[in-house]
């Protein structure tokens, strides 16, 4: 099972920020990193940082292959986030407490109540 943490290492602060910047370049809304998965195996040297991303309504957890240096990133999505078939919906990780929690009480500031619905990853 994949370990996350909502505190991104400060030496993959950087690479984080480039594909975050990049992903964000490519949606509607302005997405945050709230999380990473597996951070041990991004500081052990790979390449593939598969980061927890909420923005507007949505959470979703993604994948981004990042090479180079500081200033000169190259960021693609890793094969595991290749683009979906049409039609098939996206799965969406459940987001860490802290940010769920956030996002629940700005819903509930909004509206009488919230519904939440949990069902084989999707929410």
């Amino acid at each position: 099972m994949p370990t996350v943490s909502e505190t991104i290492p400060e030496t993959l602060g950087p690479r984080v920020d480039a594909a975050l910047a990049w992903f964000n370049a490519s949606e509607e809304a302005e997405f945050q990193v709230t999380g990473i998965l597996d951070a041990e195996a991004a500081l052990a040297g790979s390449d593939e940082l598969r980061l927890i991303l909420c923005g507007g309504d949505r959470c979703e957890q993604r994948s981004f292959r990042v090479r180079g240096a500081a200033g000169a990133w190259q960021v693609d999505l890793a094969e595991r986030d290749a683009p979906r078939l049409p039609g098939t919906p996206q799965a969406e990780l459940d987001p860490p407490p802290g940010p769920r929690l956030q996002w629940l009480d700005g819903k509930l500031s909004q509206h009488t109540f919230v519904v939440l619905v949990f069902y084989r990853g999707f929410w």
